[in-house]
């Protein structure tokens, strides 16, 4: 099943951090946070990646260009025709990644439709952001939203407020406030199964945040569900989110390292 990853945001509040580089590059470890969530996918089985471009999107395509050559012994016979022999393989060799430029300034919503035509065949897919990794057991949220049957399933988590709050009834959404002042209960955690039907839901409007018309048009149509996970949920948001990653890495505490 295919991941679609957005990765095109400017990432302006944690600008001390990655103020050269795109959001989803900023490290975790040796590796991007990028990565961190891509393994966490993977190690549900599913290593299809679909992921939208914007800002300083050719360091994306340069990470995974030259992915072998970053992780893999190799020699190198220069010349005229210079050979690589790789001496390892990687444990990510059985990937496929798809680089989608979706625009410079393109909203969340327009960047899901803009790599429409990469989902072609596919009944549901994931959906998430390129920012922030959690141990959300992904195959019992596509299991629910496939039973449930909505156009959308969103995971529900209880970190601190300051993201998108969901007001729950059962395993529907009834209420949706993208990063309000203070919140209480269930927020979204960025983690999403979608079916088809979600395109019906985007218009051919760059400017149109996934977060706001589009998903409150789910609320209104009852298509909305909301998977409620209550274990380790972390977006990397600011320069103290970063520290907290890099430490829980470091120490060999990570919780979303499943793999």
């Amino acid at each position: 099943m295919k991941v679609v990853i957005l990765c095109g945001g400017y990432g302006t509040r944690i600008r001390d951090v990655s103020a050269d580089i795109p959001k989803p590059m900023v490290p975790v470890g040796r590796f991007p946070i990028l990565w961190h969530i891509m393994k966490h996918f993977a190690h549900h089985g599913h290593r299809e990646f679909v992921l939208c471009l914007g800002y300083k999107g050719e360091m994306i395509k340069d990470f995974f260009l030259n992915y072998r050559a970053r992780i893999c012994d190799f020699t190198i016979s220069l010349g005229a025709e210079p050979q690589i022999v790789f001496h390892s393989q990687s444990a990510e060799d059985d990937w496929r990644v798809t680089l989608v430029d979706t625009g410079q300034d393109t909203m969340t919503g327009g960047r899901v439709r803009r790599v429409r035509r990469h989902l072609e065949g596919e009944e549901s897919f994931f959906l998430t952001y390129g920012d922030g990794v959690g141990d959300v057991d992904l195959g019992a949220l596509m299991a629910q939203h496939r039973a449930q049957g909505r156009v959308m399933t969103v995971t529900g988590v209880h970190p601190p407020g300051r993201f998108g709050e969901l007001e729950a009834d059962g395993d529907r959404v009834i209420g949706f406030n993208e990063k309000p002042q203070a919140t209480a209960g269930l927020i979204s955690g960025g983690f999403f199964a979608c079916g088809q039907s979600l395109f019906d839901y985007l218009p051919e409007d760059d400017a149109i945040m996934l977060e706001q018309q589009p998903m409150r048009a789910l609320v209104r149509d009852g298509q909305l569900g909301v998977y409620r996970h209550g274990g380790f949920w972390q977006p990397m948001d600011t320069a103290r989110d970063h520290a907290l990653l890099n430490r829980l890495w470091d120490e060999g505490r990570a919780p979303w390292r499943l793999w």
